[in-house]
């Protein structure tokens, strides 16, 4: 008995650790095909440290918007934003134009910048988010 609950144990260790190292290699394909999304659509405004310009367009460095309101920054990628939004405290109130990117485009730029400076996200944006959200 104590044989088979070892190996049930193990077999779902192992089991846990391919499907992590798996959404880990998934996530880091994500972010490198999201730095060039980010570098030719985004850097424009938003900097390449991701630190925006104070008053004019938001941070997206350590950024609480982003992480709190995850359906709210695809949608604004998708579709463009404007109007009032708070983002660290401080108040924006600016047009940002609809990107033209496909779902996966956004996903992979999501992923980029939802795991980089200071950001950290728990779980990969996959172009079917992207979808599922939109249509909501």
């Amino acid at each position: 008995m104590k044989l088979l609950i070892l190996l049930y144990f193990t077999t779902i260790t192992l089991l846990s650790f391919t499907l992590f190292q798996d959404q880990d290699t998934a996530l880091k394909a994500s972010m490198e095909r999201g730095k060039d999304i980010y570098n030719d659509f985004c850097v424009n405004c938003h900097m390449s440290n991701g630190e925006g310009v104070s008053g004019t367009f938001p941070p997206l460095a350590n950024s609480d918007f982003l992480l709190q309101k995850r359906e709210e920054s695809i949608r604004g990628i998708k579709y463009g934003q404007q109007g009032y939004i708070l983002v660290n405290g401080k108040a924006y109130d600016n047009i940002m134009p609809p990107m033209g990117l496909e779902d996966e485009e956004i996903a992979d730029a999501m992923n980029y910048i939802l795991n980089s400076w200071g950001n950290k996200s728990d779980s990969i944006v996959t172009p079917e988010e992207v979808t599922m959200n939109i249509m909501e």
